[in-house]
């Protein structure tokens, strides 16, 4: 029933019949979330879309499966906070069913000793649980708050444009006129933001960009617990520890969401995060998109002159199209999809040696109860506060974090991983069976590539799961007899089961080298590429991974913009 409802037009011959019967306007590869944003504003545009996706269910990794009976898993992404608010708007997503439940408490970390932090929205709770490890923490966290927040502020416009990006080839006086003044006006608004920023908060974002994460913890707190929390933001699914110089910019990245215009607040989805996606989906196709399930692209197909006139299915179906965007990562576009020899040498050697590791591993469980955790002494067997938000195990200082991380350099499987937990069941009944629990495991650090064994032994699977579930159990005693079943996906996994090359949830490095104007490399930011008429829309383009919908709507947008030009020259 799940599988049914989160699916459209299936693969069948009469749909691979109304797929070719025309050529269309733009063809999205890929019906993960960005593919569908970009797929809802081309249709608003105007033009003819059809979305091809190749598995049963579109989401891509923005997506809910009943994997367990009467169990609804974010299978892989598992919380809301970067979708940008202008998605969320201008597609009216709530009237399309998108539900977000905010928490609060938003974070909880247990210790061994019996101590526990929780944090959230409420200030003055914040205060009162800093307190019990540092008082000067407790009065510094609202001004390390306000500072990321300014920083934020100073970002923000930055992620709702494409970046001021040179022009490739020949072309006319007045493209070259409005790209230059589409640059000088970019640049102009930068400065001024920086000005009103000050010279303090501009050394401050430098320092925080550049830096490791433990530095610029180091430099506003002293509370190792405090400092652990924050951190695995900074690390989350990188293969970065927090001495990492740049580890700082991802921290900023995971904070610099909202939900419902409270900034930094992290949100389950109503029904999972296929929700998101579902959302999103209807959007575009009351839009006029039409979107194809079960349908998988083998080749984008290109004129001699060089332009691309539209893409093969694995079958052997041909479907024509005016432009071509792609949502897959940029390796997978262009070293697998694009035929031999069409780009140019450098180009290709820069996406073929972008950084796709991967150090991540999702592990999703059906429990038959909430698990109890031993810090807090309480006796109910429902959902506490200490069940909303995220759950921080195995990381009560950085050095903990450090040490998970370099048995990954190391070739081994972290021997304490790093694990986010989250319950989204205590805010949301609708994606389990009563009195029972959904429970997301975000763990690291897991090479793709172990050196003392493989992921498809199942053996060596089933050991590494038990190892997490033994580390949830110093904590919350009995966890592991809870457990009805669980389905794990690994850096391999991620990559065959969800199309993200290496298994990198971001479709590539968050590094200073693979951001903004070299993002997914340098000259080709603006989610152009050196085939005329393909494009990318996906997180391996500007301004990077998270459910964010911003990739997929600047890319929209500049597609419209260029067919725009072309039908003003004809």
């Amino acid at each position: 029933m799940w599988r049914r409802r989160f699916s459209t037009s299936s693969g069948s011959s009469d749909v691979f019949g109304t797929l070719t019967k025309k050529k269309w306007d733009a063809v999205v590869i890929g019906g993960g979330h960005n593919g569908l944003t970009a797929a809802a504003y081309l249709a608003r545009g105007g033009l003819s879309v059809a979305v091809i996706e190749r598995r049963h269910v579109i989401g891509g990794a923005a997506v809910t499966e009943e994997l367990v009976p009467g169990f609804r898993f974010s299978r892989c992404s598992y919380l809301q906070s970067l979708l940008r608010p202008s998605v969320i708007r201008e597609l009216e997503l709530g009237k399309h069913g998108l539900k977000l439940l905010k928490r609060n408490p938003s974070s909880f970390t247990p210790c061994l000793d019996g101590r526990y932090l929780l944090l959230g929205p409420d200030q003055e709770l914040n205060h009162s649980e800093i307190s019990k490890f540092s008082r000067l923490d407790a009065d510094a966290y609202p001004r390390y708050e306000k500072q990321l927040e300014r920083l934020c502020r100073f970002m923000d416009p930055l992620l709702d444009v494409p970046p001021p990006e040179s022009l490739h080839g020949d072309t006319s006086l007045n493209d070259r006129l409005s790209n230059k003044m589409y640059k000088s006006a970019f640049w102009a608004r930068c400065l001024r933001q920086a000005a009103s920023l000050g010279q303090k908060d501009m050394v401050d974002f430098m320092d925080l960009l550049l830096s490791p994460a433990s530095k610029v913890l180091n430099n506003w707190f002293e509370s190792d617990v405090l400092k652990a929390t924050l951190a695995t933001d900074a690390v989350i699914g990188s293969t970065a520890s927090v001495h990492t110089p740049g580890s700082g910019y991802v921290l900023l990245h995971h904070v610099m969401g909202e939900t419902d215009g409270d900034r930094g607040i992290w949100s389950y989805v109503e029904g999972g995060m296929g929700s998101v996606s579902m959302a999103i989906g209807n959007a575009a196709r009351e839009a006029g998109a039409e979107i194809f399930t079960n349908a998988s692209v083998s080749e984008v197909l290109i004129e001699d002159s060089g332009n691309v006139k539209g893409v093969l299915l694995a079958d052997g179906t041909r479907v024509d199209a005016s432009v071509v965007l792609s949502n897959a990562t940029p390796y997978r576009t262009f070293m697998e999809l694009v035929p031999n020899n069409a780009l140019p040498n450098d180009f290709v050697r820069a996406i073929k040696h972008s950084d796709y590791s991967s150090a991540t591993t999702k592990i999703n469980l059906a429990v038959d109860k909430i698990p109890l955790f031993r810090c807090c002494n309480t006796d109910h067997s429902g959902p506490g506060p200490e069940h909303f938000g995220t759950i921080h195990i195995g990381a009560e200082s950085m050095e903990e974090i450090h040490s998970a991380c370099q048995d990954a350099e190391n070739g081994m499987p972290s021997r304490r991983p790093v694990i986010e937990m989250t319950i989204p069941s205590a805010l949301d009944t609708t994606i389990s069976p009563p009195g029972k629990h959904v429970i997301n495991l975000f763990i690291q650090y897991t090479p793709y590539k172990p050196s003392d064994g493989s992921w498809e032994d199942p053996t060596y699977r089933e050991a590494f799961a038990q190892r997490c579930f033994k580390l949830i159990d110093e904590y919350a005693p009995g966890f592991s007899t809870s457990i009805i079943g669980y389905d794990m996906l690994t850096p391999p996994d991620l990559e065959r089961e969800i199309g993200l090359t290496g298994g990198n949830i971001f479709h590539g490095a968050m590094g200073l080298d693979s951001l903004f104007l070299m993002r997914p490399v340098k000259g080709w930011s603006n989610y152009e590429t050196p085939l005329k008429g393909l494009y990318l829309c996906g997180s391996g383009a500007h301004p990077g991974g998270g459910v964010m919908g911003a990739p997929g709507r600047n890319a929209a947008h500049v597609v419209l913009q260029d067919l725009k030009k072309i039908v003003a020259q004809q």
